[in-house]
């Protein structure tokens, strides 16, 4: 075992083989790279407070402080130990398995194939061309996820998530209060399972999509851009439901106070750039209405309120992650 105390700014090459990674942060920036070349590299550029430990054990190599373990890692509240920072950055071969803990830090992650781990207590994730399984776990850190083609699975009390471009077969979050974006250009059916108490929840799916459809909020505003879809439900509570294509993928979608909003993207041929979030629901948009308002025959197709009827302003199909 080959072990490093680092106090201060330093750089390491580790010519020994790295299979997995394991890096531990409080505050700053971790940044973690998969590379083609052999050997892993190691920069920290700025650290201030007690000494990051760097440790090769066999294929495994570790960044982390002494007294900040992996195990119950978001129950970690000792706010005394959050007097410390540091910018550390690695690259890794692609196919390494990746495990971040950060407390008040950044993360990204990038051209990893192999398995990526995440927890966060507050600080913030990106995941970018990753394609391996992804499991994050966060007490308030937020996670996007752009470019993603490995099956991803979220669970948060309050941080958001953000998908762009997913193309996984499987996208599985749960959260107490935060919001969800899903942004899916899958290559085959993809599994979704969103659910949330009080956050907002916008799935953005390809035309034509393949999938069976579910998504209930019990006092949330519902939008819906697929004519092939249901929106009912009694008074107190508001559903889509329905095939589209063939059925063979499987989207569920559930929030009892937040808002869900299920939205289209445009033939692939047809995508020009103009933003992450443009939609023509079929039949075109009502006059005056932005071209991504969902809507039905009567220039509306979301439900809110009581059952006294649809909103009278048409379902705007931009998202925002506090408002729909």
């Amino acid at each position: 075992m080959s072990q490093w105390s680092v106090a201060e700014p330093s750089k390491l090459t580790f010519d020994e083989p790295v299979s997995e990674l394991r890096i531990r942060v409080v505050n700053g920036t971790v940044n973690v790279m998969g590379t083609d070349e052999g050997a892993a590299r190691l920069e920290i550029s700025e650290v201030e407070g007690p000494p990051l430990v760097v440790t090769q054990e066999g294929g495994t190599l570790t960044v982390a402080y002494d007294d900040l373990p992996w195990q119950n890692f978001l129950k970690w509240l000792d706010h005394k130990g959050w007097r410390r920072s540091a910018v550390v950055s690695l690259a890794v071969p692609a196919h390494t398995r990746v495990e971040v803990g950060v407390v008040g830090a950044g993360a990204v992650v990038s051209g990893i194939h192999g398995t990526s781990v995440v927890k966060g207590v507050s600080g913030d994730t990106t995941l970018v061309g990753v394609s391996g399984p992804v499991r994050a776990d966060t007490v308030s850190g937020n996670l996007e996820a752009q470019a993603v083609t490995g099956d991803l699975r979220f669970n948060s009390v309050s941080g958001d998530l953000t998908v762009v471009e997913g193309s996984g077969s499987s996208v599985r979050a749960d959260s107490v209060s935060g919001s969800m974006i899903v942004d899916l250009d899958p290559d085959g059916p993809t599994d979704v399972s969103l659910t949330s108490v009080s956050g907002e929840i916008a799935i953005r799916l390809p035309h034509p999509a393949d999938a069976q459809v579910e998504a209930n909020t019990t006092s949330g505003v519902i939008s819906n851009a697929f004519d092939g879809l249901r929106v009912d439900g009694p008074w107190y509570a508001h559903r889509i439901t329905g095939r589209l294509g063939a059925g063979n993928g499987r989207l569920r979608a559930t929030t009892v106070t937040g808002s869900i909003a299920l939205l289209r993207r445009p033939p692939r041929e047809e995508e020009d750039g103009d933003g992450p979030w443009d939609a023509t629901p079929a039949g075109g948009p009502a006059h005056g209405a932005p071209a991504d308002a969902p809507r039905n025959a009567s220039g509306d197709n979301s439900v809110s309120g009581r059952d006294d009827g649809a909103t009278s302003d048409p379902a705007d199909g931009t998202t925002d992650k506090k408002v729909l």
